[in-house]
């Protein structure tokens, strides 16, 4: 149960985030605004982690696949591509194309076991179920 709700505590920030970050750059710039919500990231991150318990940092370097240190990478662009999606598509539409992305690279990642994730195995009600999402996105946008 817990696990719905922060899902949808999730989705719900990120819509806002979106929204927030969006109106940002009409009073900056693209690249400016991306450095804002990151570095402000950064701060309230550091604040968690200095007061609930500091853990050992520098273990995370010990990964043995270091491309999982690339988050804030993708981060930055996951940043870029919401705030330019919902510029050029409205909040509500961007929304839904992104979360319809995610689930079909989510479902892809679960079926082929793609990045240390336990293989799972393909069912045609799975993508049956995203194909109608796809469709509501059409009923959606007429």
């Amino acid at each position: 149960m817990w696990g719905i709700i922060i899902a949808l505590i999730s989705g719900a920030l990120m819509s806002v985030q979106g929204v927030f970050n969006t109106q940002v750059t009409k009073s900056s710039s693209l690249w400016a605004a991306n450095s804002w919500v990151q570095l402000t990231a950064f701060f309230v991150c550091f604040l968690a982690w200095f007061f609930t318990g500091r853990q050992n940092v520098m273990g995370m370097f010990h990964m043995e696949n270091k491309y999982m240190l690339l988050g804030g990478v993708i981060g930055a662009f996951i940043t870029l591509t919401v705030i330019k999606s919902m510029n050029s598509l409205g909040p509500a539409q961007a929304v839904m194309l992104i979360v319809i992305s995610q689930i079909i690279i989510a479902y892809l990642i679960e079926v082929f076991g793609l990045f240390g994730v336990e293989k799972t195995g393909f069912e045609w009600r799975k993508v049956i179920g995203a194909l109608i999402s796809i469709v509501g996105i059409f009923i959606f946008h007429k």
